[in-house]
């Protein structure tokens, strides 16, 4: 489903849920218009969008640690694999804490240098599956040069103001969008869902369309 602020805590105990998390509720459900303020939210205000004219804006807001995001991780990238050239997607890395912080950097340097779509999947799977802790600068920079990344480039980007500004920015987005959990999306800076709100990542995915088609309609 998905990760609460209070719940960030019992991370660990969350793990073994995470996998049972993604079951969809009955196809006939499923077709269902989705039902604003209960599967999704309409912003009070708009959150900055940072999209291309022409294209809508889909943000996942995801934390690396969370087992819930690693588990919908195969469910987004066959999703992604589809993606009409009308949305322009991009990822967004929570910090509800300061220790999150790391993290979220981590995030944007590899967004920074390239290196999304080699290392992206990678860091949730040395943290949750080889149980590597990525808690801190110093440990993140040490798993990154073990991915064949040259650690001082890295650390460039890693430490730059450019970088920092940019995880300010994340935070107020995730601010905007009112945030509560993760995974979640946020879409065209207008409308809100998450897994709690839907009842499943898969039918978040139905309200992501639906608020698109809406956003497309001039609706």
């Amino acid at each position: 489903m998905n990760m609460k602020r209070r719940e960030f805590s019992r991370v660990a105990a969350s793990a073994a849920l995470a996998s049972s998390a993604l079951l969809s509720p009955l196809a006939q459900a499923q077709a269902k218009k989705p039902i604003a303020g209960k599967e999704y939210h309409i912003l009070d205000g708009r959150a900055p969008v940072d999209s291309p004219p022409g294209k809508v804006e889909v943000v996942e807001f995801f934390w690396y640690n969370c087992p819930h995001c690693n588990a919908f991780e195969p469910t987004l990238a066959a999703w992604l694999n589809k993606l009409p050239k009308d949305i322009a997607f991009k990822r967004s890395h929570v910090a509800f804490q300061d220790s999150f912080v790391p993290q979220q950097r981590l995030h944007l340097t590899l967004e920074a240098m390239g290196l999304i779509d080699k290392l992206h999947a990678k860091v949730f799977h040395a943290i949750h599956t080889e149980k590597v802790s990525l808690a801190n600068g110093e440990q993140i920079a040490e798993w990154i040069a073990r991915q064949g990344v040259d650690k001082a480039k890295f650390l460039e980007q890693y430490n730059s103001f450019t970088v920092q500004a940019k995880a300010t920015r994340a935070t107020q987005l995730q601010n905007a969008y009112k945030v509560e959990g993760v995974p979640a999306f946020g879409i065209a800076g207008r409308f809100y869902t998450d897994g709690s709100m839907a009842g499943s990542m898969e039918r978040a995915l139905q309200v992501v369309e639906y608020c698109v088609a809406e956003v497309k309609a001039g609706r």
